[in-house]
C-alpha cells in the first residue's frame, strides 16, 4: 500500500489544492455568467433599412427601422429586418465564445459543454446576402390579391 494515502499532511495539501482548483472554478464560472448577462449586440442590414438590437439570450430589445423602408417593398423589409437579426446571434455567439475562452477555458468539459450550448442556442445559418429593396412604388401588392377568389357582395353570407 502507498505510504502516501496515510500521510495526513499530503492529504490536507492535496484536499487544499484541489479546494484552490474548485473555489478558482466557482468564481471563473461566476465572472463569465456575469459577463454574458452583461452582453448586448447590435447590427445593422447592408441597405440601411433596419439595426436590431439583442440581449444575451439573443431575444430582440430594440429594433430601429430608418426612413429608407418607406421606399423598399414590405417583404425586402420582413427580410432585412430577419437577416440583421440573424447576424446579430451569429455575432453574439462568437463574443459569447469569446467570454468562454477567456474566463473558464476551453479545455474542460464544462466549457465545451457551455460553449456547445451557446452555439446551439444562438448561431443561426448565415444570412442570404440581402437584395437591394425594390422600391415601394415597383411593388404592388393588391394586383393579385382577388385573383382565384370570388369576393361576395356585401348581401350574400359567407
Amino acid at each position: 500500500m502507498d505510504g502516501n494515502i496515510l500521510d495526513p499532511d499530503g492529504a490536507r495539501e492535496r484536499l487544499a489544492a484541489w479546494k484552490g482548483r474548485i473555489d478558482k472554478l466557482a468564481a471563473d464560472t461566476q465572472a463569465m455568467s456575469d459577463r454574458l448577462q452583461e452582453v448586448r449586440v447590435t447590427a445593422s442590414d447592408p441597405n440601411g433599412l433596419a439595426e436590431v438590437t439583442i440581449d444575451s439570450t439573443g431575444a430582440l430589445v430594440d429594433l430601429q427601422l430608418t426612413s429608407r423602408i418607406q421606399r423598399a417593398a414590405p417583404d425586402a423589409v420582413a427580410q432585412a429586418i430577419m437577416a440583421t437579426l440573424g447576424d446579430a446571434k451569429n455575432k453574439l455567439a462568437d463574443h459569447s465564445q469569446e467570454i468562454i475562452a477567456e474566463t473558464v477555458g476551453t479545455e474542460s468539459p464544462a466549457a465545451r459543454a457551455i460553449a456547445d450550448s451557446v452555439e446551439r442556442h444562438l448561431r443561426s445559418d448565415p444570412a442570404p446576402e440581402p437584395a437591394e429593396p425594390a422600391e415601394a412604388d415597383d411593388y404592388d401588392d393588391y394586383d393579385d390579391y382577388d385573383e382565384g377568389y370570388e369576393i361576395p357582395s356585401h348581401r350574400e353570407r359567407w
